[in-house]
């Protein structure tokens, strides 16, 4: 059964957000990190893992990443800190 995962990316605390969905998070986070496309990340240097979830419905991830791109800013940060307070880079402990 394969993994979606919904995903947010930030500058730095309480910097630029990046939320995205992917079914390889190491993969694309390495990419975001790596500046591999000219991207919104790359020129904002939206580049830390800050939060993520997943789920095994491919749909259910496309509405959830939808969803959570329409939500205001505080809304987002709200999510990050409950998770992750600390806004530590959740990518090495992925590897």
């Amino acid at each position: 059964m394969k993994t979606y995962f919904v995903y947010i990316l930030a500058s730095k605390k309480n910097g630029t957000l990046y939320i995205g969905m992917t079914s390889n998070l190491i993969r694309r986070v390495y990419e975001h990190k790596n500046d591999v496309q000219e991207s919104f990340t790359q020129k904002y240097g939206v580049h830390t893992l800050v939060y993520y979830e997943y789920t095994n419905d491919v749909n259910a991830a496309i509405v959830r990443e939808k969803q959570m791109k329409k939500w205001n800013r505080q809304w987002k940060i709200n999510l990050i800190e409950k998770e992750n307070p600390n806004w530590d880079d959740l990518y090495e402990s992925l590897l």
